[in-house]
């Protein structure tokens, strides 16, 4: 079988699952929904291993696979790049989904939507991978726009809560704002370039280096700074970065294996490998990269500090999201972009195992969703404890696992960078180590240990945490225990684990210091050689590991771990004090910065308000009041007249036929 017949598979296979469980959604049974997707997704995994040996072995793939419409000199088509930075992310992309449909057979067992969900997930792989494949940018922007459409089913599946049905308009809303500017990006290249084929516009790139454009009056915009950007706005909103970030956490909405699937491994991190895969174009621009790490440092660190006053697990793990995705974004800015690929795996594996491992408790405290109500599951729940204890490690970078070795590269590519915005990223993202040990552990600690909390009905419920299959008993009766969760649950939890560990260790020597990315990830290391400075100090995995003892950035993920034990294990009263001292950060935080409050006054009031005027002026004044209203005073006005000579008399009738005659004889007389 040969190579370009396994590229189709890959996608296919997941679409050809989608449709069996969304088209016959109704009247399958679960066992087959489930099982079609499943094995979809499967095939789609296992060819992905055969394809990533193949590429390994040196077979790259550029080429079309069908070509939709020719206008005059423009081609789009359909085509596949299969090379490193592909088969990267195809990886990862069909191992979590794999991971994550599993898990689903246990987490949506109740939930009367099973088969569409199913549908769902399957429809996100293949638009993900579509994405990932692609050659050229209009395929690029169809999977773009394929997982925003699929994010914004999924988030809204539970379509009778309002809460999600406002979470999915805003992920959608705020999406296209992002793509907005991805198309303009979009949109320049192909104006400029005259081709929307990526090697084309890459081998044209540097010729444009100095190009400028007239954007409006006599100023002159350089081509490359305004392209760069505009396709990081598209990158802004898909990853998630200020001051598009509002979607995410409000996508929490969603069921648990979702948050796992997009907002952690996959859909946030389309922007980080679209900005990598257009390294030729940002290496070209200095002001493009500036923008992007300042707006990574800031996401980075001010992400983080919201994670720490939330008392939702998922929402604990969003922002920690946001945090991580905000490194990522900085090292792109560094020129670092083969440490922002490593850090969306190792991210990828983790993360995803921290949001299924909250999924876990959540099915363990019976859909209660609040920390302040856990305690004590460790002895409860041994699976899904051990887990999270490994996932948490990874996620603050303890040396040797997986988050260590991409967040320490980032740290360390950021300090030798020289580009305008890297100190500050510098300080945000060293900060940003002390805040995320912090609240994982709060997190973490809150849950698995000290006294336990629930099953008591003294402090009542969070209303709002309204059970995700509609029923009413939040969390658990009194006298009620948690329980570990049936093994399709905790199987990936187990295999996400795995590669949390050992994945950076084994990740790093290839991918950032070898040859892993050669001639798919372009730096032009004369003008940025952050990365470059870094790997003169770089030594392998194990000396990296060691060297890490004496670094800043452990004794910061030390110091925050320690700090939530003592806050939250010893004395739980002391960051009650700090709450009500100092209450102006406190309520800040708790307004998540008034983001949302800005964007809900300005930006959608603004809307309203415009919207209001063109209906009262547009649609009442002149549509109805002059087009529709008129031509129907108008229809009224001929029928009057003409029911006056609507009598029953033969002479009436007579006479008007005479009339109309000499009306029409007159009228073509004329004519002629």
């Amino acid at each position: 079988m040969d190579m370009q017949k396994l590229y189709l598979l890959i996608p296919l296979a997941p679409l050809f699952g989608a449709m069996i469980a969304g088209l016959f959604c109704r009247v399958i049974p679960r066992w087959l929904a489930h099982t079609a997707t499943i094995a979809g997704v499967a095939i789609a995994f296992a060819a992905s291993v055969v394809v990533f040996q193949d590429v390994m072995a040196g077979n790259t793939f550029n080429g079309t696979v069908y070509t939709w419409m020719t206008s005059g000199d423009y081609i789009f088509e359909v085509g596949f790049l299969i090379d490193t930075l592909t088969a990267t992310m195809m990886l990862v992309v069909t191992f979590v989904s794999l991971m994550v449909h599993i898990y689903t057979i246990g987490y949506m067992q109740e939930d009367p939507g099973y088969n569409r969900f199913f549908s769902y997930i399957s429809l996100f792989t293949f638009s993900m991978l579509m994405l990932v494949m692609a050659n050229n940018f209009m395929q690029l922007f169809f999977g773009w726009e394929a997982v925003g459409l699929v994010s914004y089913l999924l988030i809204g599946f539970w379509y009778t809560r309002p809460t999600a049905i406002f979470a999915n308009m805003k992920a959608f809303l705020v999406n296209r704002v992002g793509d907005f500017g991805f198309i303009l990006g979009i949109g320049l290249v192909l104006a400029h370039f005259g081709s929307l084929d990526y090697a084309t516009v890459f081998e044209k790139a540097p010729g444009f280096a100095s190009a400028t454009i007239n954007l409006w009056g006599d100023q002159q915009w350089s081509l490359m700074t305004v392209t760069c950007i505009c396709l990081f706005i598209g990158a802004m909103g898909k990853s998630a970065q200020v001051p598009l970030h509002v979607w995410l956490p409000d996508s929490m909405e969603g069921p648990t294996p979702i948050s796992a699937l997009i907002h952690a491994a996959t859909m946030v991190t389309a922007g980080i490998f679209m900005v990598s895969r257009m390294s030729p174009l940002f290496e070209l621009s200095t002001t493009a990269l500036s923008f992007v790490i300042v707006i990574g440092a800031i996401t980075a660190l001010f992400m983080g500090f919201l994670g720490i006053i939330q008392n939702d697990i998922k929402r604990v793990v969003a922002y920690s999201t946001l945090s991580q995705l905000g490194y990522m974004t900085v090292a792109l800015g560094a020129s670092a972009y083969s440490v922002a690929i490593f850090h969306l795996m190792t991210h990828a594996f983790f993360k995803a195992l921290l949001f299924l491992a909250a999924g876990s408790v959540i099915i363990g405290m019976h859909h209660d969703q609040d920390i302040r109500n856990m305690g004590g599951l460790r002895k409860y729940m041994p699976i899904t404890w051990i887990t999270s204890l490994i996932g948490s490690l990874a996620l603050i970078g303890t040396p040797f696992l997986a988050g260590f070795y991409s967040k320490d590269s980032i740290i360390e590519a950021v300090k030798f960078s020289s580009i305008p915005g890297a100190g500050f990223a510098y300080f945000a993202v060293l900060a940003g180590v002390f805040v995320t040990a912090f609240y994982s552990f709060r997190m973490y600690f809150l849950v698995f240990h000290g006294e336990e909390r629930f099953g008591k009905d003294d402090h009542g419920h969070d209303a709002h945490h309204d059970d995700d299959h509609g029923d009413h008993h939040h969390g658990l009766a009194p006298g009620q225990k948690p329980h570990e969760t049936p093994w399709v649950v905790t199987l990936p939890l187990v295999l996400l684990a795995i590669p949390s560990v050992i994945i950076g260790y084994i990740g790093i020597g290839p991918m950032v210091a070898g040859d892993y990315f050669k001639g798919v990830i372009h730096v032009d290391a004369a003008a940025h050689p952050a990365l470059s400075h870094f790997l003169e100090h770089f030594h392998g995995a194990a000396a990296m590991g060691l060297h890490a003892f004496s670094t800043p950035p452990f004794y910061l993920a030390l110091a925050g771990v320690v700090l939530s034990w003592f806050f939250y294990m010893k004395r739980p009263d002391i960051p009650a004090a700090i709450q009500r001292r100092f209450a102006a950060v406190n309520t800040l935080l708790e307004n998540k910065y008034y983001f949302d409050k800005i964007n809900e006054f300005v930006f959608a009031g603004g809307a309203r308000v415009l919207g209001k005027a063109l209906w009262r002026g547009g649609d009442i004044g002149i549509i109805d009041g002059l087009i529709v209203n008129g031509s129907a005073r108008l229809v009224g006005w001929v029928a009057t007249v003409s029911r006056m000579f609507q009598t029953g008399y033969v002479y009436h009738y007579a006479f008007t036929m005479i009339i109309g005659l000499l009306v029409l004889m007159t009228l073509w007389i004329n004519r002629a």
